[in-house]
């Protein structure tokens, strides 16, 4: 493994993004750490961007970059893609309104269209993100089975909320364990009360999992996991194929989280291409095309649990109504199915029917590139990860299948690359995955590849 030989990729940063350092020190005064989201974040500052179009950004200082984060991976058609555009006007100046409140046709349309490519998904519902899916997602396997614990996998994320923001990215010495890991939480606030209802996984390891979910079956209402680890790390067929055995035996629900994954790895997602259909799906990202979505979906009969009886809310202040409002799951949001969103998640499917194998062949010309550049630097790197998405793991081991494989990797090197080729103009947050839209194509390839020759270049 090549060792770094300098520190000038951090002055060369700092030295092309000075207003982009200045406008930091502004946000700090007005928001906390200058930042929306701490996942925004990075030292020693992140760039702040001006403009975006197609696959490129462009910060305050006028540089331009690739763009491979592409929102978290949520961009798949781009930035400002015209048919999103076209379809966002089309449904203010046709519907007269961007937000109804009351139920609307673009409901049932998108929830046909994605019924249709998620078989497993009978019945939906609409939220504001990938994270308010998940929560919705767990509380309706709690209210189905009765039972108030769930279990989680190490490694994995699905939102910031307290009952799953467990060894999401645990210190190996707090973690217990490979066979047994413990729960570790990873921010203030959250209650220790998690760290005894949310049972910690191994992910991978289906022995050693179905041995914890077999111990503890009456406490856990459902088992919730990436089927691709953090959107890269992909679950192994076998290990797939037990867990949705040893679940349905156990009477525990399975729910898949495609927020990453939902139409990155084929417009059907991870439970297309594993062929197994979970109890529950979560999709967010991409399905907005851009705009805040989420969707939580699974069978009639468990989705049922939903339905209002004779209307019944928290809000319901009627003396005379017929059921109380804790005999429903209650679940509201006044932007849940908003028109404008549905009609561009709408475009953003239909515009991936026509080119998401052009995105896969990119995506794989991209990976391909990259392994023959580091092989020939004799640098030992993996690029993991299935359909659009995937990682640049720096390692030595011949097989990355899970969180804690992933900890022998080289980070620091890895950081030093990605630092040195936002100098080169290629855009994602240091140690990211890579994502790739319809807009990247043989150009953004061609550029990436010399930038990062000249990197590697400079660290041998």
């Amino acid at each position: 493994m090549c060792a770094i030989k300098s520190n000038s990729s951090l002055n060369q940063y700092i030295a092309r993004s000075p207003k982009s350092k200045e406008f930091v020190k502004c946000a700090k005064e007005i928001m906390p750490g200058g930042v929306t989201a701490n996942i925004k974040a990075f030292d020693p500052y992140p760039i702040i961007m001006k403009k975006a179009k197609g696959a490129y950004l462009y910060d305050l200082d006028g540089n331009e970059y690739i763009d491979y984060l592409l929102s978290y991976g949520a961009l798949m058609l781009g930035h400002g893609h015209s048919e999103i555009i076209q379809a966002i006007n089309s449904q203010i100046e046709e519907d007269g309104t961007f937000l109804f409140g009351t139920p609307h046709q673009l409901e049932i349309d998108m929830a046909n269209k994605v019924s249709e490519l998620y078989p497993s998904m009978e019945s939906i519902r609409y939220t504001n993100s990938g994270t308010e899916a998940t929560l919705l997602s767990i509380r309706i396997a709690h209210a189905y089975t009765g039972k108030q614990k769930i279990a989680k996998f190490e490694g994995h994320y699905h939102g910031g909320y307290d009952q799953v923001l467990l060894s999401v990215n645990p210190a190996i010495e707090a973690a217990g364990s490979e066979h047994e890991p413990k729960a570790v939480i990873e921010s203030k606030g959250v209650d220790s009360y998690y760290k005894e209802h949310t049972i910690i996984l191994p992910f991978n390891n289906l022995e050693a999992a179905s041995e914890i979910l077999s111990k503890r079956k009456d406490e856990i209402a459902a088992v919730i996991l990436e089927p691709i680890q953090g959107g890269f790390i992909p679950a192994e067929q076998s290990f797939m194929d037990g867990l949705r055995k040893i679940t349905k035996d156990l009477g525990i629900l399975l729910i898949f989280d495609e927020v990453k994954t939902g139409f990155r790895l084929g417009l059907g997602g991870a439970q297309s291409v594993y062929g197994i259909n979970p109890d529950l799906t979560t999709l967010g990202k991409v399905v907005g095309g851009g705009f805040p979505v989420g969707i939580v979906g699974g069978e009639k009969d468990i989705m049922s649990i939903l339905a209002p009886i004779n209307y019944s809310d928290v809000f319901d202040s009627s003396q005379s109504k017929k059921s109380r409002a804790e005999e429903v799951l209650f679940h509201s949001g006044t932007y849940n199915g908003h028109p404008t969103i549905l009609a561009a998640g709408l475009a953003t499917i239909k515009h991936l029917e026509r080119e998401i194998d052009n995105v896969f062949i990119v995506t794989n010309q991209l990976k391909k590139g990259l392994s023959n550049l580091f092989d020939a630097y004799g640098i030992s790197m993996q690029a993991i990860g299935l359909g659009s998405i995937f990682n640049v793991i720096i390692t030595e081991q011949s097989k990355v299948t899970n969180y804690r494989q992933l900890q022998k990797s080289n980070f620091e090197l890895r950081k030093e690359l990605d630092f040195r080729l936002l100098n080169e103009g290629i855009y994602t947050k240091p140690l990211n995955r890579y994502s790739i839209s319809t807009v990247h194509g043989e150009e953004e390839v061609n550029k990436t590849l010399e930038a990062y020759e000249k990197v590697l270049k400079s660290l041998v």
